[in-house]
């Protein structure tokens, strides 16, 4: 059975708004640069409340900045 995962395009966005640092979101946001590193590698899927304020960083609408998928494990018969 595949797990589902929550991806993100945080780190397309980031770059695609000045050049912002995983710290200067993690100062928007309220979080530690961790987070922001961990959400980017796809390690940690956020809350809710932290991907709404994350999405409007980047005002956009949340399923712009977030994703959901199937992580592929062997064959999906």
């Amino acid at each position: 059975m595949a797990n589902k995962l929550v991806g993100n395009h945080i780190r397309k966005l980031r770059f695609n708004h000045d050049e912002m640092t995983q710290q200067q979101l993690a100062d928007k946001v309220g979080v530690t640069r961790q987070t922001i590193v961990s959400l980017e590698k796809g390690n940690y899927s956020p809350s809710l409340e932290l991907a709404f304020r994350i999405s409007r960083v980047f005002q956009l609408p949340l399923e712009e900045v977030f994703f959901y998928e199937d992580e592929k494990e062997g064959d999906q018969t």
